[in-house]
C-alpha cells in the first residue's frame, strides 16, 4: 500500500485545517445569530390592579435602565397623581408622558389617562405620541397601540415588553407583534394578579418567555435588561 508523501501530508493537514476553519466560523455566526441584543426600550401594560402592582414593581427598578413605558387603564385626570406619587417613591424619574416627550434612560413616562400613548424613532430618537384616537378594547390608553408602535421600530429584541394584572385581553396582539421581533417577554403570575385576565391571553396566546410572581418582576426586568437572563 502507498504511503502519502510530505507533500501529500502537507495536503491533507491543509485540507483538515480548512473544514477545521470553516466548521469554527460557522459555530460562531450560529452563536452569534443566538446574542440576544441589548434592550433599549422597557413598555409595561397593566389595568385592574395595576396601579397597586406598579405601586410594588416600579420603586424596586433601579438605575442604569433604558426607558420605561407604562400603559395603566385610568381615568383623565388620575394618571399624573399616579405618576407624581410614584415620581417621589423611584430611585427613577417618573412623569406623565406628554405628546413630543424624547425619552431617556433612568425615566418612566405613564400614559395620560383619556390619551392613546403610541411612540416614533428617528435615529436615536424616539419620541412619544399622546392622542385621542378610537377605544381598543374599550379602553384609552390601550396597551396594543403602545405595543404595536414600538414593534415597528424597535427590532431584533431590543424592546421589552411586560404584562401585568389586568381584565381583558388587551396587550397580547401588540406583545406578539413584538415578539415576532424578538422582544423578550414578561407576564406577572396567575396567583399574585388582581385579575388574570391580560396576562393568561398574552400567556395562552404564547407570547410570553416566562411568568414570575410581582414580587420578582422588577428583578427579573432588571437582569434581563443587564444580563441576558432573567433571574
Amino acid at each position: 500500500m502507498a504511503m502519502p508523501n510530505d507533500s501529500g501530508h502537507k495536503k491533507m493537514a491543509s485540507k483538515l485545517l480548512s473544514i477545521a476553519e470553516e466548521a469554527a466560523a460557522k459555530i460562531a455566526a450560529q452563536r452569534a445569530s443566538l446574542t440576544k441584543k441589548k434592550v433599549e426600550l422597557i413598555a409595561i401594560g397593566s389595568s385592574t390592579g395595576g396601579t397597586e402592582a406598579l405601586s410594588k414593581v416600579l420603586p424596586k427598578l433601579q438605575p442604569p435602565l433604558p426607558p420605561v413605558l407604562i400603559v395603566q387603564h385610568i381615568p383623565e385626570g388620575f394618571s399624573k397623581l399616579f405618576a407624581d406619587r410614584m415620581n417621589k417613591e423611584c430611585a427613577l424619574n417618573v412623569k406623565e408622558a406628554a405628546n413630543e416627550d424624547i425619552v431617556k434612560p433612568n425615566s418612566i413616562y405613564i400614559a395620560p389617562g383619556g390619551l392613546h400613548m403610541s411612540i416614533t424613532k428617528n435615529g436615536n430618537v424616539t419620541k412619544i405620541n399622546c392622542h385621542m384616537g378610537p377605544k381598543l378594547h374599550g379602553c384609552r390608553p390601550a396597551v396594543d397601540v403602545l405595543f404595536h408602535s414600538i414593534a415597528r421600530y424597535y427590532t431584533g429584541g431590543s424592546a421589552m415588553a411586560v404584562i401585568l394584572t389586568g381584565i381583558g385581553h388587551d396587550g397580547a396582539k401588540g406583545m406578539l407583534e413584538m415578539k415576532q421581533q424578538g422582544s423578550p417577554t414578561i407576564g406577572q403570575d396567575e396567583a399574585t394578579s388582581v385579575v388574570y385576565g391580560m396576562p393568561k391571553a398574552a400567556f395562552e396566546l404564547g407570547v410570553v418567555d416566562k411568568q414570575f410572581p410581582l414580587d420578582m418582576i422588577a428583578a427579573a426586568i432588571m437582569n434581563r435588561v443587564k444580563s441576558n437572563e432573567y433571574l
